[in-house]
């Protein structure tokens, strides 16, 4: 549990909330995006939403008509008008979330210079690397529902699974850098070592081979 919360910490940058011209919910199995992202445009930080995702082998049985579209049934169920929600619903990975949402914004003739990314707290520093990448011209500010490690967990309920994805996560890091999909981004000596023992113990089921 310390090695995973040393990667918990790792993942999250922790950025200054303000104000952009597009929120963006990226889709995963943690409805708690959808509704940080609800919360936050109640709370005036933008005016537009876009949830984005398909379906990933642990999202396909929870919401079986896509992720984006149960994200954006949850933000109206909590208060978001169904005209201030864009739903991106093909995006499998995380730099189709950003490409996608691009066009899809396009597409409608808007052109943000500022966006908020919400994600899961240990996708935060994959998502700005790779919205950095892949929109560069944009000015990216990342967020997630404020929360520990062990709340987070509670939420989840499967302490393995959660421990799985931050390895997978920190995995993406360096892997999707070196394959030209996101930005570098430092990798600690801590970081390393805590990766590297939890894979010695198993948990390996999220890392891609």
């Amino acid at each position: 549990m310390e090695d995973a919360q040393i990667l918990w910490d790792y993942h999250q940058l922790h950025h200054e909330l303000r104000t952009t011209d597009v929120g963006i919910g990226l889709g995963s199995h943690d409805l708690g995006v959808a509704d940080h992202t609800a919360d936050l445009y109640h709370r005036g930080m933008f005016p537009l939403i876009v949830f984005t995702g398909a379906n990933a082998p642990t999202t396909v049985d929870i919401f079986p008509d896509g992720e984006a579209v149960h994200y954006a049934r949850r933000a109206v169920e909590l208060g978001v008008p169904a005209d201030a929600i864009l739903v991106e619903p093909s995006a499998t990975n995380t730099a189709e979330n950003i490409t996608f949402t691009r066009q899809l914004l396009t597409e409608h003739g808007i052109r943000p210079q500022a966006v908020t990314l919400i994600s899961r707290p240990y996708q935060q520093r994959r998502a700005y690397a790779t919205c950095r990448k892949q929109w560069p011209e944009v000015d990216v500010n990342c967020s997630s529902k404020p929360q520990t490690f062990r709340d987070y967990l509670d939420t989840i309920a499967d302490d393995s699974r959660v421990i799985d994805m931050l390895v997978g996560d920190t995995q993406r890091i360096t892997l999707y850098a070196e394959r030209g999909y996101a930005l570098p981004q430092p990798i600690p000596a801590s970081i390393q070592r805590a990766y590297e023992h939890l894979i010695r113990l198993g948990f390996d089921s999220r890392l891609v081979t």
